[in-house]
């Protein structure tokens, strides 16, 4: 058994791996993980990055670069050009992001799941009556992001994004042995509410859920970073205009993004939990 086979069944062990991942000091790990990533020295970045490959299926072949200043810039690498390409069907909603399809299916009323047998509320998870009531009995989407994956997200569809909620909260893991241990889990991580209306009318909302280590989410159209650390007003009003597959911006480290559309929005083919998907594939399609 090589290492990183036996590292892996190590840590699939689920009590071990929750211990790991969540018994811990989540909030100053995940800080000193923020400050530790951007250190711009090779011995620490090389290192970094072997043992971040000896963890994990880490591949860097679809990287635009060969060489990173840090970890965290490896974190949030550009691909080369053309590897993402976005469906151009106007009708179709294009994954956001590389990611795991986990839970998803209709909103009954207002009610979704993290893991079947685990709900949580619309209402918990957004903070906003009135946006409630525009996707209740709609559809939903979760796609997990794991460390190794691309961590940069794009605009679904052309849509118009109207005002980014940051909601402050906790950093657990957001994998699915937490996911089962941890009732209404993304409703109580850091997450941002970002609300878009697409250029036909609905309402698409995308929340994107921070997670341990690095909990930062950087939203190119805001021009900053939202976290833990972020003060002052957590509304930001917008009026921006984006088109389908342009980069909103990315997660510094695995997390989670989970899609709201109305109810007259289907599953593409293929979308089934535990597939891997990337941006720009089909994700949902207008009846």
């Amino acid at each position: 058994m090589t290492v990183k086979a036996l590292i892996a069944s190590f840590t699939q062990q689920e009590d071990l791996n929750f211990l790991l991942t969540n018994r811990i000091p989540r909030a100053g790990l995940t800080r000193f993980m923020g400050w530790f990533s951007k250190i711009e020295n090779p011995l620490v970045r090389d290192g970094s990055i072997a043992l971040w490959k000896l963890f994990s299926d880490l591949d860097l072949s679809e990287a635009k670069k060969d060489r990173f200043s840090s970890l965290h810039d490896c974190f949030t690498r550009e691909l080369k050009p053309g590897l993402r390409p976005f469906d151009p069907d106007p009708s179709v909603v294009a994954s956001p992001s590389d990611g795991i399809v986990g839970a998803h299916g209709r909103i009954a009323d207002t009610e979704l799941f993290q893991v079947k047998g685990a709900p949580y509320s619309l209402l918990d998870l957004l903070g906003d009556p009135a946006l409630v009531e525009q996707h209740r009995n709609g559809s939903f989407v979760t796609l997990r992001l794991t460390s190794s994956m691309y961590h940069r997200f794009h605009a679904p569809f052309d849509a118009h994004i109207e005002r980014v909620t940051l909601i402050h909260g906790d950093v657990w893991n957001v994998n699915p042995i937490a996911l089962k241990r941890v009732e209404r889990l993304f409703c109580k991580n850091e997450r941002a509410v970002i609300r878009t209306h697409l250029s036909t009318g609905e309402a698409v909302t995308l929340v994107p859920v921070a997670a341990i280590l690095v909990a930062s989410i950087r939203l190119h159209f805001l021009d900053m970073v939202l976290n833990a650390q972020t003060r002052g007003p957590v509304n930001f009003p917008c009026d921006v205009s984006v088109t389908k597959g342009e980069e909103l911006g990315w997660f510094e480290h695995g997390s989670t993004i989970i899609i709201l559309a109305p109810g007259d929005f289907s599953f593409c083919d293929g979308i089934t939990e535990g597939t891997r998907i990337r941006a720009g594939q089909a994700l949902l399609r207008k009846n």
